[in-house]
């Protein structure tokens, strides 16, 4: 057995101490749900805007399978936590803008999408990621 790897970096928000950025084991990488944080300010971003929160969670995500080796074209699962159904349609778009650019493979991620409560009340969006790494 591999073992266990902290993925840390920078050009994503830093996480709370209970937990990692991602984790690396052998060539799986689990990326922790980000929100719509700004890691240059560490400032929430787009408050009521969905669709660009969902554009930041997503450069979030990247930064972190960057810096374990990896890319979006790596990852096989996406999961999506939404506050609000009537936000899907905007989530859905910009979420195809930006995994569909990324993905040259041809092969998009799997992805599950939950309405659920998040831990702060401006957050409309939070995503996590699971990479397969070559």
């Amino acid at each position: 057995m591999s073992d266990k790897t902290v993925v840390s970096t920078t050009d994503a928000p830093p996480p709370m101490p209970v937990f990692s950025q991602g984790v690396r084991k052998g060539n799986i990488l689990q990326v922790s749900g980000q929100g719509s944080v700004d890691p240059a300010s560490g400032e929430f971003v787009f408050h009521g805007d969905v669709k660009a929160q969902t554009t930041r969670v997503l450069q979030n995500i990247e930064a972190i399978l960057t810096a374990g080796g990896g890319s979006i074209d790596d990852v096989v699962m996406l999961r999506v936590y939404l506050t609000e159904r009537d936000n899907f349609a905007a989530m859905n778009e910009a979420y195809a803008e930006f995994v569909s650019t990324r993905t040259p493979s041809g092969v998009l991620p799997s992805r599950t999408t939950v309405f659920t409560g998040l831990p702060l009340p401006d957050m409309l969006v939070e995503i996590d990621a699971l990479a397969v790494l070559s």
